[in-house]
């Protein structure tokens, strides 16, 4: 099998979970923060995505993150554009930890309009996709945010997504489409009911080689996504944590047969840069562990 074949079909077949490094701007600091590392540990933006790399780059070497139970990786581009001992990330993902590499490409959100935020434009994508190809990343995530229950902008958002999920399929590579349901929206149920249906429409357009993923909220109804799961263009589906603590993120995650986990914050709970390799790697394969069970619950 090609190195393509491969990773396909271990994160369409194989039980485990995503895990999400990708962390970008605005975010990291907090991200660094949650670490036990303030700002006075870097003093500029370089200085600081440096460090943030150092924290992923210990996650990502630490014995417990293995292919065994993390399927996948979500990287942020300066992680890409990284080294970890020697290797480039993605390359370092695959062939040190049969994890498969996946890319971050969104450049953050517009303000909200119709009650979403929808993507700001990409302009160099298709430049950031040969790139990533050539490192050996397998698949791209990119995010938009349902804040309403309003289905003309929920529409919009799977529109926008999809379209720019073809562009990254064109180009060899599996897209992740993240419409995520901000788990404060007033009428939750409501905004995935409309959420589903314009998922299934675009499903129902593609052709039969165009593959790809979806990452969702963890729905109000479980099983809720299932005609997602089942359909013949979906590779998998996955669920973000969205702010949901660790536990609660495991428990609803338990209630959705098929649908894996992809946590960023739920992974990391808990994970300090003070801490020694021992209680660093205890805590992390704690961590792994339970979201594992919760990914493989049927």
């Amino acid at each position: 099998m090609s190195e393509f074949e491969q990773q396909i079909a271990k994160i369409r077949k194989e039980s485990g979970f995503i895990a999400a490094l990708d962390q970008s701007g605005g975010s990291t600091p907090k991200a660094l923060g949650q670490y036990g590392l303030t700002e006075d540990n870097w003093s500029n933006d370089d200085e600081m995505f440096e460090v943030v790399h150092q924290m992923r780059s210990r996650i990502v070497k630490t014995p417990a993150f293995s292919g065994e139970r993390v399927i996948g990786a979500i990287l942020f581009e300066g992680t890409m554009d990284k080294d970890i001992d020697g290797k480039g990330s993605a390359e370092y993902l695959w062939s040190e930890k049969n994890v498969v590499p996946f890319l971050k490409v969104d450049k953050g959100l517009e303000d909200e309009a119709n009650g979403v935020q929808l993507m700001k434009a990409m302009p160099e994508l298709d430049s950031l996709l040969e790139r990533a190809a050539a490192k050996g990343v397998f698949g791209t995530k990119m995010r938009s945010v349902i804040n309403q229950a309003d289905d003309a902008g929920i529409k919009k958002i799977v529109e926008q997504q999809f379209e720019v999920g073809k562009q990254i399929i064109a180009k060899g590579l599996v897209p992740i489409l993240e419409p995520e349901v901000n788990i404060n929206c007033p009428d939750k149920q409501k905004a995935e009911d409309m959420l589903k249906t314009h998922l299934m429409n675009g499903l129902a357009a593609l052709t039969d080689d165009q593959q790809l993923m979806f990452k969702l909220t963890l729905p109000e109804t479980p099983g809720h996504y299932k005609e997602c799961i089942d359909h013949k263009n979906m590779v998998k589906v996955v669920a973000l944590s969205g702010g949901y603590a660790r536990d609660e993120a495991n428990r609803r995650l338990a209630k959705n047969p098929r649908m894996v986990a992809s946590f960023s914050r739920a992974l990391v709970e808990g994970l300090t840069a003070q801490m020694s390799d021992d209680e660093f790697n205890g805590q992390l394969d704690t961590a792994i562990d339970a979201i594992y069970q919760a990914s493989k619950a049927e």
